[in-house]
């Protein structure tokens, strides 16, 4: 830490120590709380963006877009992969020490009652924006989105929700229409909606509560390229190279660009920043004409992010969840070495459905091994060589050494199943010093 921040170790210490009390989804005590800091979320031009996956890769790439329109942006994401910083970006960069410092220092001893975790952090973007003086705040949601922390945002500019599936059922329900309709509550009177590519079943229970409310226009996007009836947004290949994605939205010109997040699925997360582009475009023209920089420019570490590892690649993904595994399967369909070449380094957390994962995963990869990733209970790893036979290692970094190993040159190591494995490996391979590993 830099001299600037003398106390953000112990504000950091503090946070880490309210994880353990686990998630408290409501609203009452973030309102309570940036209520006596002033409301500073209250005059922030905000974009909300919720969804089971590709919400991260959605904001990233509507920060980017943003900010090369010339705006001084604010991305609030969740978790990091190393540095708690990395959750508030401030112009494209994790925030300061001495920002954060003042913002944690809000958060944690200016209110009236202890936060969680969570909603310490939720409270302390929106202190850092305001401080930053930021023309868009860009705000992923936590976890579901009704009750989460970042569901203050009164009137956004724009709410998105890309993608409902399976997750956190325990919390937001055992159907898809129950998770979309948690999903949806961070739908707004009046405004617009953008909404990916979803299940007929997710769909009808995200347009009710639109209707119900009288939320803005709906955008969707089509899983099909068929450009440009009402209220779709049509995406599909440009041709090579592989990320090279068109994109055409109702009464908007198509435009052709090479994305610069990797994998098929990000076409339709582009298609979903699209439509928030356009929606903005009303209050900041220059966002229209600057989507094809801003997509192509766009970077989200840890999904599908290669790094040189010397005698191999390593292949960071943060797929958490069976539709975060098919998303990377087909991306090693496509554009992998092949099974032979391939190593997988594996380990989830056990609430996850680690299971259906690693049987999607585990035919792409001739060598698996498994490892224990920090944070809450993790799937045993004698469970997952029962699901498919590999070598149970533990330890990350050494599962990861040993992957590189038995790849062999020219061979690609997937490291995956856990947000958190990812984050440690990422921070071993490119040498940063992470701060505390905590469970949310």
């Amino acid at each position: 830490m830099t001299s600037a921040a003398p106390r953000l170790p112990a504000l950091l210490e503090a946070l880490g120590q309210r994880a353990p009390r686990g998630m408290v989804l409501g609203l009452d005590r973030v309102r309570e709380a940036l209520a006596a800091l002033g409301d500073p979320h209250a005059g922030v031009a905000a974009v909300h963006v919720a969804g089971t996956n590709g919400k991260g890769s959605v904001c990233a790439m509507v920060e980017s877009v943003a900010r090369a329109a010339g705006l001084r942006t604010g991305l609030y994401t969740s978790p990091h992969l190393s540095r708690f910083a990395e959750r508030i970006l401030i112009g494209g960069a994790p925030i300061g020490d001495a920002a954060l410092e003042r913002a944690l220092s809000a958060a944690l001893e200016r209110v009236p009652a202890p936060l969680t975790f969570f909603e310490a952090l939720t409270v302390a973007a929106f202190v850092a924006f305001r401080d930053a003086g930021v023309d868009l705040a860009i705000v992923e949601v936590g976890l579901g989105g009704r009750l989460d922390a970042t569901n203050v945002l009164a009137a956004p500019l724009c709410t998105a929700i890309t993608s409902i599936a399976f997750d956190h059922v325990a919390l937001l329900g055992p159907t898809l229409a129950d998770i979309a309709r948690e999903k949806a509550g961070i739908l707004k009177p009046g405004a617009p909606v953008v909404l990916g590519p979803l299940d007929p079943e997710a769909d009808a229970a995200i347009e009710a509560a639109a209707r119900a409310i009288s939320a803005g226009p709906r955008l969707r996007v089509a899983r099909a390229e068929r450009g440009g009836s009402a209220g779709e947004i049509a995406v599909g290949r440009a041709g090579p190279p592989a990320r090279a994605t068109r994109v055409a939205g109702p009464g908007r010109p198509a435009i052709e660009v090479e994305l610069g997040l990797r994998g098929a699925h990000q076409a339709e997360n582009a298609g979903v920043a699209c439509g928030i582009a356009w929606q903005l475009a009303g209050r900041w023209p220059a966002i229209e004409r600057a989507l094809p920089a801003g997509l192509a420019a766009a970077r989200w570490p840890g999904r599908l992010e290669r790094i040189d590892a010397g005698a191999a690649q390593v292949l960071l993904d943060c797929a958490h969840n069976p539709h975060g595994a098919e998303a990377l399967a087909a991306w090693l369909d496509e554009e992998g070495p092949g099974a032979a070449r391939t190593a997988l380094v594996f380990g989830a957390m056990a609430d996850k459905g680690w299971g259906e994962m690693l049987q999607t995963l585990a035919p792409r990869a001739q060598r698996r091994l498994y490892a224990t990733p920090q944070g809450r209970a993790a799937a045993p790893l004698d469970a997952l060589q029962a699901i498919a036979p590999g070598e149970p290692i533990g330890d990350p970094r050494a599962a990861v050494a040993r992957a590189i190993e038995v790849a062999g040159p020219g061979g690609l190591v997937v490291v995956t199943g856990s947000i958190y494995l990812v984050g440690e490996v990422r921070s071993a391979l490119l040498g940063i010093a992470p701060d505390p590993v905590v469970t949310l």
